[in-house]
């Protein structure tokens, strides 16, 4: 009789909460030291949050910042490769791709603690209101919703906008994702944070705490912190008072308990346990994947039902 394979194991994540200046350059540095801090503090897997080489970007359209784009592999792969190697984690790393002249995307690669780039995830939904113009600069991702196997068990990845949507994070967890990872840039316009800003929050927070309970697995939304604004001559749309991210990054567990979560205003460095076993035992007392009506779903892929 065959052996039974190895429980998984229980690690650690860590979502790097920080704010962008204007240098490139130095985001990168202070990412890397962050994933360097959250390694000493046992972490093994280590999220950051989206497009956080530069300022975010969508708050105008400019074709000068087409510039901030990079290939995979690249500057970010290569320096985060190196951290990675030398540590022994695995990092999420949200960038913007310059795939091919003309052809961007808002994409996380993910790279395993042997610091080799263990696969890219292009987001997939992708915004356009005031101040978040990335349909401007993003094309939609074109390799479908993906988990990805590394050195702490199969991790999935989706970007900021997905993170609104059901179906990327059913598609998500069920290729074997125990945690959904969720590289964040939103915030508030400040014309609308005295009106409306506790209930955005609150929804945002409302719903990924359902994809944790609906599909029985972790998710981690890491999000920026701090004021924004991108200053400077830009074609088009765009000219705002900026952008006030509200971090709140948060870690929930598979039913939906936030078990670790950041302030809304200061870096942070947050800390929370994955426990697989965790997921066994929530997954068998609710067991919304096994009475899933598969033969009943057939009309997902339309736009909108109608008689």
């Amino acid at each position: 009789m065959a052996s039974a394979a190895p429980a998984p194991t229980k690690f650690t994540v860590a979502l790097v909460q920080m704010s962008m200046v204007a240098d490139p350059r130095a985001n990168l540095d202070k990412a890397a030291r962050r994933v360097k801090e959250a390694a000493a503090g046992g972490a093994t897997l280590v999220c950051l949050p989206e497009l956080f080489r530069t300022l975010y970007i969508g708050q105008r359209e400019d074709h000068a910042l087409f510039d901030l784009a990079e290939t995979v592999p690249g500057p970010t792969t290569d320096a985060l490769g190196a951290v990675a190697r030398q540590l022994g984690v695995v990092i999420v790393a949200p960038l913007f791709e310059r795939r091919a002249p003309g052809l961007y995307h808002n994409t996380a690669a993910v790279i395993d603690a042997s610091g080799q780039v263990a696969g890219i995830y292009r987001k997939m939904h992708i915004p356009d209101d005031p101040a978040y113009y990335e349909k401007f600069y993003f094309t939609p991702g074109d390799l479908g919703f993906k988990a990805f196997d590394t050195a702490v068990g199969r991790v999935g990845t989706l970007v900021c906008w997905d993170q609104w949507y059901p179906e990327a994070a059913r598609l998500t967890a069920l290729q074997g994702a125990s945690i959904l990872c969720y590289p964040t840039a939103i915030g508030w316009h400040p014309a609308e944070k005295a009106q409306y800003g506790p209930q955005q929050l609150d929804a945002w927070r409302t719903i990924q705490r359902s994809h944790a309970i609906a599909n029985g697995c972790y998710v981690a939304a890491v999000n920026r912190v701090g004021w924004e604004r991108l200053d400077g001559q830009g074609a088009g749309r765009g000219a705002v008072a900026g952008l006030e991210f509200w971090g709140s990054s948060f870690v929930a567990d598979p039913f939906g308990v936030v078990v670790a979560q950041a302030p809304p205003d200061k870096e942070a460095l947050l800390l929370a346990e994955i426990d697989p076993g965790r997921i066994e035992d929530v997954r068998r007392n609710w067991p919304f994947l096994r009475d899933r009506r598969v033969d009943a779903y057939g009309g997902i892929e339309r736009r909108f039902l109608t008689d």
